[in-house]
């Protein structure tokens, strides 16, 4: 196995893992996608709202709003994991996540819009942050996380018409002193317009080769949902050895 980092920001993270199958490939997706746990806002108590919404429909949008939080402080081997928001307005306002108080958190985009207050109109409210996973409800999802065998693109220059170039949607070709080359390789999305095109151009995929790109989408950094990620998958691999073992006996 074989792993090399693409890009790497706070937020996103690209990567090639080579030497391994599909399943496992999958595996790594659902796991950082579903079962990474995040706060969420999950129980509130309104105790007044005069705004345009519906105390459902801002019940729902407060549930959505993504936070930052210490793993440290709230995570799964805790007792408790619970975390209390308050929120108190009055209009003529827009009221923003910044809005939104807690000692142990705080929201991941301040600007969030939650509602807008008109004169006279109020808003109050004391809610429960709780941890959860994505398989339970999205609000609690981590990240996006995506995945495509590595491409493997070849260019016979000689053959190859020069329209490819302006035709591919990732720019993955270059005209050089009149003819094609590769340029972008890792950047082909498989899509075989190319290879529809024109003659000259074959494209394949790396059957044991992935490029995953996982982006968060909550209060945790992309290098720390993919850590627990292969922490999950590292005690899940090792209970299915024990149960094994025990039964082979």
């Amino acid at each position: 196995m074989n792993v090399e980092i693409l890009k790497r920001s706070d937020r996103r993270i690209k990567f090639i893992i080579s030497g391994i199958d599909t399943g496992l490939a999958n595996a790594l997706r659902r796991v950082a996608k579903n079962e990474v746990p995040i706060m969420a806002i999950e129980q509130i108590d309104l105790e007044q709202n005069s705004s345009g919404l519906y105390d459902e429909l801002l019940a729902h949008r407060l549930g959505l709003i993504p936070f930052v939080f210490d793993p440290k402080i709230y995570n799964p081997d805790k007792r408790s994991n619970e975390a209390f928001v308050t929120l108190e307005a009055e209009g003529p306002a827009v009221v923003r996540a910044s809005d939104m108080k807690s000692e142990d958190m705080w929201p991941l985009d301040n600007n969030i819009p939650i509602v807008e207050l008109l004169e006279g109109q109020k808003l109050k409210l004391q809610a429960t942050a709780i941890l959860g996973y994505g398989k339970d409800h999205a609000k609690w999802q981590a990240a996006h996380v995506g995945y495509q065998n590595v491409p493997i693109v070849r260019v016979n220059a000689e053959k190859a018409d020069t329209k490819i170039v302006s035709i591919c949607p990732t720019d993955v070709f270059e005209k050089r002193d009149g003819k094609v080359r590769v340029a972008r390789e890792q950047d082909c999305i498989l899509c075989m317009r190319c290879v529809e095109l024109s003659d000259g151009v074959t494209v394949k995929a790396e059957e044991d080769s992935f490029i995953f790109d996982l982006e968060s989408v909550s209060g945790l950094n992309a290098q720390n949902i993919l850590e627990q990620t292969l922490d999950i998958l590292e005690e899940r691999a090792g209970e299915f050895k024990k149960e094994l073992k025990k039964e082979l006996k």
